[in-house]
């Protein structure tokens, strides 16, 4: 199709970007943080070209005004980052880290000082290591777990957050991590990630409406990675 001049994007079109905290975060063990299976998979011989970790990674908590002066400079309007769920509660259940929240407060102000919309993802696949250690997403506790830890987060930033992402690719993190063996945890097992599905769903309901029951006016939803089919 020849380039029409003519179109444009409609009025409500959002330009925005995307990251994930074990991808940028760095600092690993600072602050309270602990492992997540990603840090644990990391190193595994063979297991990551280059051996290759986010124990520094970007360094973005360390660098996020910087960041985030970047983002601005890029004219976007809607970042959507995750949180890092062993940093904020570390282990993946108990009390919150108050240490890794005060980076996401922080963090959440400065893009809205810098006009650009908050857009949290709850889970982009570092489950704490002490809950894979109890069984993992297989297990239906990691689901209640999820929702308390969804709890937890959105008490703090939903003042400020209006979207809010429960889990990032759920069909990965069952069946790569689970059945293929080629992401963290590592498993090789058909059946384990069978029931990682249910309770990765599970786990999304579960914290939906906990957070909808906490505070209404809210978008929640699903990132899923989808394959259209053209015929």
């Amino acid at each position: 199709m020849p380039h029409d001049p003519t179109r444009t994007f409609p009025a409500y079109f959002r330009w925005g970007v995307a990251t994930s905290a074990y991808q940028i975060e760095g600092a690993a063990r600072e602050d309270g943080r602990t492992d997540s299976i990603w840090d644990t998979f990391c190193r595994v011989p063979g297991a990551v070209t280059n051996g290759d970790t986010g124990d520094v990674a970007c360094d973005h908590y360390h660098r996020m005004l910087e960041d985030v002066a970047l983002l601005a400079g890029l004219g976007v309007g809607t970042y959507r980052f995750s949180i890092s769920w062993p940093r904020v509660q570390p282990g993946g259940k108990g009390p919150a880290n108050e240490k890794g929240l005060d980076f996401y407060d922080r963090l959440v102000d400065e893009l809205l000082a810098r006009g650009v919309d908050p857009w949290v993802t709850l889970y982009h696949w570092d489950l704490p290591q002490e809950l894979e250690d109890a069984g993992g997403w297989p297990e239906r506790d990691t689901a209640w777990r999820f929702a308390d830890y969804a709890e937890l987060v959105f008490a703090r930033l939903q003042d400020r957050v209006a979207s809010w992402t429960t889990l990032n690719e759920p069909w990965c993190v069952a069946m790569y991590g689970y059945s293929d063996g080629i992401h963290a945890p590592g498993r090789r097992d058909r059946a384990a990630a069978m029931h990682a599905v249910h309770h990765l769903l599970l786990a999304h309901g579960t914290a939906v409406d906990r957070m909808r029951s906490a505070a209404g006016d809210h978008r929640f939803g699903i990132t899923l990675n989808l394959t259209p089919a053209i015929p």
